[in-house]
C-alpha cells in the first residue's frame, strides 16, 4: 500500500500537490478580495460589519495556518520536537525523518552497539549483537516506533541536541553544506559489551535477569533480561499478548519477584541497627506465630525428611551464623521481634514502593521499579514473619537488589544507577549506616566462604553475598544470588535471578561467579 510514495514518481507528485495547494489558497484569497471590491461599489449599499469581520477573521486564520504549515515543512528538520514526533508517531516509510543518519550507540569502551547504514537509498538501523542488548539499547523502526535508549535519547541520536564542540561543529557543517541526510550525535553507555554478552549467554535458555553495577558511581556494566528479541527483526507477532515468555518485559528493572533468602540481608541490617546481640534458638520443628498457620522451617528439615532421617535443628544461632546458614526460623523470629514499623522504616529508606530515575530527557525517561512491601494489618504477625524471610507479600526487582548490594559495598551509600557515560555520578540515598555496612560485609563474605554460597567461593574473587531460593506458587522456586566482589575493596555489585531455577546455590550463584570471573578478566575488578 506504500508503493506510490516509494516510486520514482513520488517527488513529482509531491511538487504537484504543493503547487495545487498554493494555487487553491491563492484563488480563495483572490475571491475574497474580489468580493470586497464588489461590495465596495458606490451604487450598492456597504456591507454590514457583521459580514466583513468574519471574512477578515477567516482570511487571517487561513493565512496563519498557511504560514505555520510553511514553517513546519521548511524548518521542521531543525526542530528536535518535530523530528522526534515524526520518528515516534509517523509510521509511513516515506517519512523523511526515517532517513536521518542517527548517531551510534556505544559501550563505555567505544564498541558499537547500534548504528545507521544506507542501503539502496534507504537508511536502516542495525544492531550487531541482536538480542543481547535489546532491553537497554532498544530499537528504532519506521513502522513500530522506538524503545529503550533509542527512544529516550532520540533527540541526541537525531542530532537535535549537539553535545560538545565537535557536535555543534558537525551540525554547523550540515547546515552550511545543506546536507539533507542529517547525522546525529553518538551516545556512549556505561555498559561493558563483553560482560553483557557473557551475561546473556549464561542466561540464554532461562527466564531471568542479571545486573552488574559499580558501587561507587552507579555505572551499570551489564543489564540483561531473558528471553529477549532481535531488534533487527521487529514483526507484529512481537507485540501480541499471547507469548507467555514476555520477551518485551525488562525483567531486570520491571519484573517483581519474591526475593527469598536474599532478603535476609535487609533483616540483618535491621538487627545491627537495632542493637541485636546474642542468639535466637532455632529448633528443628520450626516457628509460627499461631497454631493456625503452617510452621516456618529451615531447608535442612525438609532435606532430612526426604532422606527419612531426623534433623536436630540449629539450636541457638548468632546473627553471622544465621545469615551464613540462611536460617528461616532465625529471621522469621527476628522480624517479629522488631515489628512491622521497623521493617517499613527500613524499606522506606531503601526506596521500596517506588521507582528510581536512571536517565531523563525532555522526550522520555528511563526508570526502574524498586520493590513492594505493603503495609499489613498490625495484628498480622505471621505475614510479617513471612516477609522477614523474603516470602509472602514482599516483591523486588533484580536491579533493586543489585543496588542494595552496591550500597552495602559502598559503606551504606547508594549511588544512583546510570546508563549514560556522560551522566554525572550522584548519590541517591544512605540505605544503611556506615557502621552497619562495615559489619555486614564480613558477614556476607562468610555466607559465601563457609555458608550456603560456598560452592562458588574463590580466593581470587573474594565474593561476598547471599543466595536465595524463593518459593513460587506458580511452579518451581526462583533462584537468586546477590552480592559484590572483591569483599575487601568492592568494584562490582551483582544480582542474578533465574525464574524457576530452584536453589540459589545451584543455579543463580554459579552464573554470578562466572560473570565476576569474566569481569576480572576484563579488568573491571581492579
Amino acid at each position: 500500500m506504500l508503493t506510490l510514495p516509494n516510486s520514482d514518481l513520488w517527488p513529482l507528485i509531491r511538487i504537484a500537490l504543493h503547487v495545487g495547494f498554493f494555487l487553491t489558497a491563492f484563488h480563495i484569497l483572490k475571491s475574497m478580495l474580489d468580493l470586497r471590491r464588489v461590495t465596495a461599489l458606490r451604487h450598492l449599499p456597504r456591507p454590514k460589519r457583521s459580514v466583513r469581520f468574519p471574512l477578515i477573521l477567516l482570511a487571517s486564520l487561513f493565512t496563519a495556518v498557511l504560514l505555520y504549515q510553511a514553517t513546519w515543512q521548511l524548518t521542521g528538520t531543525a526542530r528536535p520536537q518535530f523530528i522526534a514526533f515524526m520518528q515516534l508517531h509517523d509510521r509511513r516509510q516515506f517519512n523523511p525523518a526515517h532517513r536521518i543518519q542517527r548517531g551510534r550507540i556505544l559501550d563505555h569502551r567505544g564498541e558499537v552497539l547500534a548504528y545507521s547504514q544506507e542501503i539502496l537509498g534507504q537508511v536502516y538501523r542495525l544492531y550487531p549483537d541482536g538480542p543481547a542488548f535489546t532491553h537497554v539499547v532498544g530499537y528504532s523502526h519506521p513502522r513500530y516506533g522506538a524503545a529503550g535508549m533509542e527512544s529516550v535519547a532520540t533527540v541526541q541520536l537525531n542530532g537535535g541536541a549537539p553535545t560538545g564542540v565537535s557536535g555543534w561543529g558537525n551540525l554547523g557543517r550540515q547546515l552550511v553544506t545543506q546536507d539533507k541526510r542529517r547525522r546525529g550525535q553518538d551516545l556512549m553507555l556505561t555498559l561493558d559489551a563483553e560482560l553483557q554478552r557473557t551475561a546473556f549467554r549464561l542466561l540464554d535458555g532461562h527466564r531471568g535477569a542479571a545486573v552488574l553495577l559499580r558501587p561507587d558511581d552507579g555505572a551499570v556494566r551489564a543489564l540483561v533480561s531473558t528471553p529477549s528479541y532481535d531488534p533487527n527483526r521487529i514483526t507484529p507477532a512481537l507485540f501480541r499478548d499471547s507469548d507467555a515468555a514476555a520477551p518485551l518485559l525488562n525483567r531486570a528493572t520491571q519484573g517483581l519477584y519474591p526475593p527469598g533468602s536474599a532478603f535476609k540481608i535487609l533483616l540483618a541490617a535491621l538487627a545491627i541497627e537495632s542493637g541485636f546481640s546474642g542468639t535466637i534458638d532455632c529448633p528443628a520443628e520450626g516457628f509460627s506465630t499461631s497454631a493456625r498457620y503452617r510452621k516456618i522451617r529451615d531447608h535442612e528439615y525438609y532435606t532430612a525428611r526426604r532422606g527419612r532421617s531426623v534433623w536436630k535443628g540449629h539450636g541457638p544461632l548468632d546473627l553471622t551464623t544465621a545469615l551464613a546458614r540462611s536460617s528461616n526460623v532465625f529471621f522469621a523470629q527476628l522480624g517479629v521481634r522488631y515489628g512491622h514499623e521497623a521493617l517499613y522504616r527500613l524499606a522506606e529508606r531503601m526506596l521500596f514502593n517506588g521507582t528510581i530515575l536512571l536517565h531523563e530527557t525532555p522526550y522520555g525517561a528511563w526508570t526502574m521499579r524498586t520493590g513492594e512491601i505493603p503495609r499489613l494489618d498490625p495484628s498480622d504477625q505471621y505475614g510479617l514473619a513471612q516477609m522477614s524471610i523474603g516470602q509472602g507479600a514482599v516483591l523486588v526487582t533484580p536491579a533493586h537488589m543489585a543496588l542494595i548490594a552496591a550500597s552495602i559495598a559502598n559503606q551504606g551509600l547508594a549511588a544512583r544507577p546510570r546508563l549514560v557515560e556522560t551522566d554525572a555520578p550522584t548519590p541517591l540515598r544512605q540505605f544503611v549506616h556506615r557502621a552497619t555496612a562495615q559489619r555486614l560485609i564480613p558477614m556476607l563474605r562468610k555466607a559465601v566462604s563457609s555458608g550456603t554460597g560456598r560452592s562458588i567461593d574463590s580466593p581470587l574473587l573474594e565474593i561476598a553475598g547471599k543466595t536465595g531460593t524463593a518459593e513460587n506458587p506458580h511452579g518451581a522456586s526462583h533462584s537468586w544470588f546477590v552480592g559484590f566482589a572483591p569483599a575487601a575493596r568492592p568494584r562490582l555489585a551483582i544480582a542474578v535471578l533465574v525464574e524457576h531455577g530452584g536453589y540459589g546455590s545451584a543455579t543463580a550463584a554459579p552464573i554470578a561467579r562466572d560473570l565476576l570471573l569474566r569481569a576480572a578478566d576484563l579488568g573491571l575488578l581492579e
